[in-house]
This record gives structure tokens, C-alpha cells and sequence, in this order.
């Protein structure tokens, strides 16, 4: 047991939003711009390792700018440390333990519900992606894709939609991969990109669009995820120099922006103006073997990359000066995983069977491990947030936060409630300095191949079986299974804030870190659901219940709200019109109370029986069931009235719960929201519910 272009919100919605932040007025929308590299490691950026390392080192002048100029989020996780999930509950605003989109599940399909892109667009943003995407699901095309893009809330696309594709940065060119499909919109314009070096390409269009979207004339703040293929694997080189660079000073931007950098021509066959020249040729005079003599050709490859996509970066930011929308747009940098070990290379590098390794330049920076690892090296990523005049420059947030963080955060910026269903929260108050910012879920499970690589860097670390792994953090500390056998194997504890290698295990030094091991062995049931695409060995285990509670009532604290919403908002962040304790949820004061807006009911349900519960629920308005922190029922983004069901695995005692109920606005002056229980086969007519309210 544990102890405990569109249609914009209505004004008093904003409102309600506005009051709970105290942040921004609804007319101070910014753009935003979420940069997202491919494996990219926390140690690959200047700033943050490459600086201050010895021996070999990587530049990254432009990167390095945008972390003085703003905030380093020195203890930001990805959700996986592989691409695909990452990618999945960044865009779904869910951990792992929700998310649909797990392990290695490459180019499954997005599910169809409330996401970052289609709630910016109810909040009358432009949405648009640019890079790799890799979530569309099977199909042949974009009419066949399910999640294709456009599908999911994006007006525009441009990129790679399959997984694979992003493993070369030539789409017109027989790589050792092959030509790829690059999509403009729902049209393969692959044929019309000779020579195009993805990294410009994809920056080029990006300039175009904001440019567009500016000069437009209808004010219109836009949402660009600018999701580069790079470094990631195929070290591939770009044709020629980078237009506006000076060797004599690398941190001028005087020839990028607007006029200068690299430009979308918008010509079949000359479609960026870097489309000339030889493919794969270009090696950056920082890192040429003339001037660093111990450098192997791979490494040579793998700076230059980053480098380009460090200029590429530059290149943007200047381009926002040169329109003006400078201070009023957030930028968002991070990477998708930890540092890669190469593995598509050119045709002689495959033939010679050389592999990058990832050590080269200490990718993992002061941590351990890799790409597909869950140690500190493949989860914790090189992020930055800059926004001039809102975020403070030169600072350094040590607040532990996660990709689904951001659909909370990107939310509140639009001056909307953030979905229910979200697992993450709103990280204003850490970027603003304004408000109190809440504590999140920090949550990863991951099954991975392989070993943790060899490197003597990694100490004990070094040569570990990967496996399953599952990381959680409470009390600040990291607990880590790695190739668990069974839910009460414990948990590895580590101050990651000291021990940043996660040598000294501290799971048995005191009877603190055994209840805590303990507490993290119970949470890790209480906030994931099961999914049969992924499966783990905790599946099956119980969740546990809670004591501790003191006096309760029978019935559950009913809170109202008054609004409309195009999805069921998280109440708890909004202000209630009333509280009431009621004995029963079919109880008439429900329907009553949920006209013209929603409902909270909150507080335990006493489970009689230890065992696999089915707990049922079919109403007229929309809703959404939490037992702990466990997404058990959702039935909001494509509602029905038909019963929907969960089997959930519950210890006998309290469990708390959270059903969150919105007016549909279907024909109907029913909005009861009666819970139905079965245990195996025997029916329950109620679950016993308690309040602990006053």
C-alpha cells in the first residue's frame, strides 16, 4: 500500500485561464517554434560538455548563443530513448505509461485524439510541420496513411512521413538507402530535390513559411515543430559551404536571415539554393583533417553535421529578427534521444564496415550511456527555451520536466485549458519566473536491444543487458530498473544531481531509500495503463491501494464549471461555480449541475476484493476516469454513447479517483454518470465512494 485558422475559445473560457496563470492577456499569444534534433546528445552541444571537455571537440556557436540568450532546461527528458515514442508523447501530451506509441513501434499511426497540433488550431493558430514524422501508420500514401499529418491537426506538412526515410539526408539520391518519399502537402516532390540536403531544405522551408505566415496580414500566431533529421545515423555531408558564414567570425548572422542563408528557391531541380555541387563533399574547415590530424573521417562526418544543423539554427533565429516577431516568438530546442552509434553510412563506409561510436566526442557528456538506453546519457536532452523580454537570458532551470510537459505549456500560451487527459503540466512559471510551478510525472519505460556499449567512460555501467527498462523520479531521485523480472525487483536510486554517472546506488543505504524504493514500486502501477502492442511484466500486477486517508464520507466532492470547450479541460485548474457532496453519481444534481458546462467528482472508491476489475460507463456527456493517476476511461475526443469499459487489476482497500464530465451538447437531459463494476463475472451495483471533503 502507498500513503498517501480557427475558431477561438469562447472569451470566458480565456478568461478562467487567464485568472488560474496570471501570465499573458489572450491578445499576447506568441508564435511558437519547437525545434526537435535527431540524436542529438546533451554532451554534442558546446555549452553544455563540448566547451569545457578535453581533446576532441564539436562547435556549436549558434546553439550555445540560444542558451545564454535563454534558459537551459539542464533536466529535461525525452519519454523513450528511441525516436518514435519520443516523437508520439510529445505530440499526444501522454508519458509512456498512456501513450499509444511505444518501444519500437516505428510508423505506427498517431492515435486520433487531442494532441498539440489540434488544440493550437482551436485556439486559432496556424499549425505546421517541417522534417521527420514517422507516425502515420499503414499505407501506401498520404490518402491512405491514417495519421498522416493533416490528419492530426497539422494545416501544413513538409518531409519525411516514414521512419526510414529520415536515414538518409539525400531523398533524389541512390544512397546506401536508396531514393525516399519527401511529401509537400499530400504530393511525393522527392524527383524535384536534386541535390537537396535535407537539413537546408528543411530550413529554408521553414524560413518561407514564417515569412508567409507574417506577411500575410491576418496576425495569426503559428505553431512550426521544425523536427530535423539530424545528426541521426546517415553522416552524410552537405554540397557546399554555408551561405553566409564567416570563417573570420562564426557567431555573426549577418549573412543569414531574410536575404542571406539558405533560401527555398521553389524551382523543380533547384528547390534551395544549396542544391549545387557535389552531394556529400562539403567537410567544414573546423574539422578537416589538415587541421585536426586525429580525426577519423567519421568524426570528421559527425561534427560537420551538427555544425550545419548549428548554422541552420542560426539561421532561423535571425530570420525571425528580420521580420520583427523576434520577442514574440518562443523557441523550443531539444533532441529526441540520446547520442547515436551510426549505422548507414556512404557505400565504401559500408563496405569497410567502420561504425561511428559514440564516445568519439563524449556524446552522453558527463552521464552514461546511449541512444536505447534509460541511464542519464540516452533520456536526458540538450534543451534550451529563448523568448527575449519574457525569458530571462542566462539561466539555468534544474526543474525536472518531460516531453509531455509541453501541450500543458503550449496551452496555457494560447490562453487555453489544457485536455484532461494530458499527463503533463504547464511549464510557465519555470520559463517566466511567474507563478508556482507544479510538480510533474517523470516516467519511462523502454524494452530495448542490445548492451550499453563498452566505453570505459561508463564505469559499471559499461556492457549492461538493456532489456526492459522503467525509470520514475520521486523525492528529486531516479529510480531505474533495468531487465527487470518482476514487479518487486527493486529500483535503483540515484541522485542524479551528484552522481551523474549513477555509480553510487543508494536503494539500501537507509530505511528512507527502502520505503522510497517501495513508493516508487507502487507508483509505477498507479499512473500506466497496460497496452497489448507493448507489453510488460508489471501488466498483471495488482495496483496498489492507499491508506492513511483519516475520516471519510460516504459519497464523492462534486465540483461545477461553467463553459464550453472542445475537449474536457483539466477542472482542477480552473475556477468552480460550486461543490457539493453527492451520494451517487446517477443522482438528477449531476445533469443538473453539467448543463451548459462540466463536472469534477472526486475522491475513493474501497475495493472489497483484490482482483481484475471491469469498471463500465456509458452517459450522454462526454468524460474521462482516472484511478490514481491511471487513464482508465476516455471517452471525450470521439465520444460515445454507447458503454465503454476497462479491466484494471486492484488491490483490496482505497483507491483514489477522478471523473472529469463535460455537456457533449447531445439532445439528451440525462448526464448521469453511473459507474458500473464487475469482478470476473459477478456484477456490482456501486463500488462503495468516499469524500474527504470538509
Amino acid at each position: 500500500m502507498t500513503r498517501f485558422k480557427r475558431p477561438v475559445f469562447k472569451l470566458s473560457i480565456l478568461s478562467a485561464v487567464s485568472i488560474f496563470t496570471g501570465h499573458l492577456l489572450a491578445e499576447e499569444r506568441p508564435n511558437i517554434i519547437f525545434i526537435l534534433a535527431d540524436d542529438l546528445g546533451y554532451g554534442d552541444v558546446g555549452v553544455l560538455w563540448q566547451n569545457q571537455k578535453e581533446g576532441k571537440k564539436m562547435k556549436t556557436p549558434y546553439m550555445d548563443q540560444m542558451a545564454h540568450e535563454g534558459m537551459i532546461l539542464n533536466r529535461h527528458y525525452c519519454p523513450a530513448p528511441v525516436c518514435a515514442p519520443s516523437r508520439g508523447s510529445l505530440l499526444t501530451g501522454l508519458h509512456q505509461g498512456h501513450a499509444n506509441v511505444r518501444n519500437n513501434q516505428f510508423d505506427k499511426a498517431l492515435e486520433d485524439n487531442h494532441n498539440i497540433a489540434n488544440t493550437l488550431q482551436k485556439a486559432g493558430y496556424y499549425t505546421a510541420i517541417i522534417g521527420k514524422y514517422g507516425l502515420q501508420g499503414k499505407g501506401r500514401n498520404a490518402d491512405s496513411w491514417p495519421a498522416f499529418p493533416t490528419k492530426r491537426g497539422f494545416d501544413y506538412f513538409f518531409g519525411y512521413v516514414q521512419h526510414k526515410a529520415g536515414h538518409t539526408h539525400y531523398p533524389d539520391h541512390e544512397t546506401t538507402r536508396g531514393k525516399v518519399e519527401l511529401y509537400d502537402q499530400d504530393k511525393n516532390v522527392s524527383a524535384d530535390l536534386s541535390k537537396c540536403f535535407t537539413p537546408d531544405l528543411f530550413t529554408a522551408r521553414a524560413k518561407k513559411l514564417i515569412s508567409d505566415e507574417v506577411n500575410d496580414g491576418d496576425d495569426q500566431p503559428f505553431f512550426l515543430y521544425l523536427a530535423y533529421d539530424t545528426p541521426h545515423a546517415a553522416l552524410q555531408l552537405p554540397t557546399v559551404a554555408y551561405p553566409g558564414w564567416d570563417e573570420s567570425d562564426p557567431t555573426s548572422d549577418k549573412g543569414f536571415g531574410l536575404k542571406g542563408g539558405v533560401q527555398w528557391l521553389g524551382t523543380p531541380g533547384k528547390m534551395i539554393n544549396t542544391a549545387v555541387g557535389e552531394i556529400d563533399s562539403y567537410r567544414h574547415p573546423d574539422y578537416t583533417t589538415h587541421v585536426q590530424n586525429s580525426w577519423s573521417d567519421l568524426e570528421e562526418r559527425q561534427a560537420g553535421l551538427v555544425r550545419r544543423m548549428d548554422d541552420n539554427i542560426g539561421d532561423l533565429r535571425k530570420t525571425l529578427k528580420d521580420l520583427g516577431i523576434e520577442k514574440n516568438t518562443l523557441i523550443i530546442f531539444s533532441s529526441d534521444n540520446g547520442p547515436h552509434r551510426a549505422s548507414y553510412f556512404t557505400e565504401k563506409q559500408s563496405r569497410d564496415g567502420i561504425a561511428y561510436k559514440a564516445n568519439s566526442f563524449q556524446g552522453f557528456g558527463p552521464f552514461t550511456g546511449i541512444k536505447r538506453d534509460c541511464l542519464e546519457g540516452g533520456i536526458r536532452e540538450p534543451s534550451f527555451a529563448v523568448w527575449p523580454g519574457t525569458i530571462d537570458a542566462g539561466q539555468r532551470s534544474e526543474q525536472i520536466s518531460q516531453f509531455h510537459d509541453w501541450l500543458p505549456t503550449f496551452c496555457d500560451l494560447a490562453k487555453i485549458p489544457q485536455p484532461a487527459r494530458a499527463d503533463g503540466v504547464s511549464l510557465l512559471p519555470t520559463l517566466t519566473g511567474k507563478g508556482e510551478q507544479r510538480p510533474t510525472t517523470t516516467y519511462i519505460e523502454y524494452t530495448g536491444h542490445g548492451d550499453t556499449p563498452d566505453y570505459e567512460e561508463f564505469d559499471k555501467n559499461k556492457g549492461r543487458r538493456r532489456g526492459r527498462s522503467q525509470v520514475i523520479f520521486l523525492d528529486g531521485y531516479k529510480g531505474i530498473r533495468i531487465n527487470p523480472k518482476q514487479n518487486q525487483n527493486d529500483f535503483e536510486i540515484y541522485d542524479v544531481t551528484k552522481d551523474l554517472k549513477e555509480q553510487n546506488n543508494l536503494a539500501k543505504t537507509s530505511d528512507y531509500f527502502k520505503e522510497l524504493n517501495t513508493r516508487m514500486k507502487d507508483r509505477v502501477l498507479q499512473i500506466r495503463m497496460p497496452d497489448k502492442s507493448a507489453k510488460f511484466m508489471w501488466d498483471h500486477s495488482l495496483v496498489p491501494s492507499i491508506e492513511g486517508l483519516g475520516d471519510l464520507k460516504q459519497g464523492l466532492s462534486v465540483k461545477s464549471y461553467q463553459g464550453s470547450w472542445s475537449w474536457i479541460p483539466e477542472f482542477r485548474l480552473l475556477e468552480s461555480q460550486s461543490e457539493t457532496v453527492l451520494s451517487s453519481l446517477d443522482s438528477d444534481k449531476i445533469s443538473s449541475l453539467m448543463a451548459d458546462g462540466g463536472v469534477l467528482c472526486e475522491g475513493f472508491i474501497k475495493v472489497p476484493t483484490s482482483g481484475e476489475w471491469t469498471l463500465s460507463m456509458n452517459s450522454a456527456a462526454k468524460f474521462l476516469v482516472r484511478i490514481h493517476e491511471k487513464k482508465a476511461l476516455d471517452n471525450d475526443f470521439m465520444h460515445t454513447s454507447k458503454k465503454v469499459s476497462v479491466a484494471m487489476r486492484l488491490e483490496a482497500g482505497y483507491h483514489p479517483i477522478r471523473i472529469y464530465a463535460a455537456d457533449s451538447g447531445a439532445d439528451s437531459a440525462d448526464l448521469s454518470l453511473g459507474l458500473e463494476w464487475k469482478l470476473g463475472k459477478r456484477a456490482f451495483e456501486q463500488v462503495a465512494i468516499y469524500s474527504d471533503a470538509p
